[in-house]
């Protein structure tokens, strides 16, 4: 089972997606959570989910997701796992928020769910094929062998 969560490609260009995929979910996570790049902190977005019909602990539970999972997937730590969380969130927000918009991103209130479908592909990628060779997850890999 370990081997499985740690294992992943040698490629060093995983990086590239990582670092992309990482510091787009930590920065939105990072609104969410702490109010941080013009967000609405915790109590503000909780309440936002609230009435999109999100009940507050799995709010809460995506709020940590984006934050935890944009640093996990820039270290390249538990990679698996965390894209798996982060393409959860995706899920969600294309059902409850984006979908009804189409799909362009230039479509009503400029939110179709173009961008949310590529960071969704982006971390089932990094699920399918972990974090890369320059990633924590790498490091352990290869000290479990």
């Amino acid at each position: 089972m370990k081997n499985i969560i740690f294992a992943t490609v040698e490629s060093n260009s995983f990086l590239i997606l990582r670092l992309a995929l990482g510091i787009i979910f930590f920065a939105h996570g990072a609104q969410k959570l702490l109010g941080w790049f013009g967000g609405y902190g915790w109590t503000g977005t909780i309440g936002f989910f609230s009435s999109l019909g999100i009940p507050a602990a799995l709010g809460g539970l995506a709020i940590l997701t984006e934050f935890f999972g944009g640093i996990a997937i820039i270290f390249g730590f538990l990679t698996r796992p965390a894209a798996l969380g982060l393409a959860i969130v995706n899920l969600v927000a294309i059902v409850k928020v984006h979908g009804a918009n189409g799909f362009f991103l230039n479509g009503p209130a400029n939110s179709g769910i173009e961008y949310v479908f590529a960071l969704s592909m982006i971390s089932l990628f990094l699920l399918i094929k972990g974090a890369g060779s320059l990633s924590i997850d790498n490091a352990i890999s290869k000290k479990l062998k």
